[in-house]
């Protein structure tokens, strides 16, 4: 077998999509946990908020890098739709996280530091933030879907 560049970037784009999505998914679990356990929801939250900016996030932008770097070395049109309809899927995916999951983590974070996790304002933002990340794993699955199908029109 050789190693070309495509299977590598691919191999890379692989495990980044499995790094990121992985740490996406475990939120959840974690949110679970502090709702039983709001003694805990300061360190929990923080270290949610470490591995979605300093591990997923990251991740992500380099899985759309090495996604064109994929497309432009297989000289697959732009204009297929699953990588047309992934790329706009993933520009919704950006807007979401900023406006929405991102300031709903970060106002958590800021209530459950000031031991506001019982405060109304805290139930909002983990709402807002519940929403905003059940949207985004749709947004995943669905890029995925069309990664690993390749559906056409």
């Amino acid at each position: 077998m050789k190693l070309t560049l495509y299977s590598f970037l691919k191999f890379l784009h692989v495990l980044l999509a499995v790094v990121a999505v992985g740490f996406n998914a475990s939120y959840g679990i974690w949110l679970a946990r502090v709702a039983k356990e709001p003694e805990h929801a300061p360190h929990v939250l923080r270290g949610i908020k470490f591995l979605d900016d300093r591990i997923a996030n990251p991740a992500y932008g380099l899985l759309l890098l090495l996604g064109l770097a994929m497309v432009w070395e297989a000289g697959i049109p732009f204009s297929t739709f699953w990588i047309a309809a992934s790329l706009v899927l993933y520009a919704v995916l950006v807007i979401v996280a900023v406006a929405g999951y991102s300031p709903a983590l970060r106002r958590q974070v800021s209530l459950a530091e000031a031991g506001r996790v019982d405060s109304h304002e805290y139930r909002q933002a983990a709402r807002r933030g519940g929403i905003s990340g059940g949207i985004l794993g749709v947004i995943v699955v669905v890029i995925i879907l069309f990664m690993v199908t390749k559906p056409t029109l």
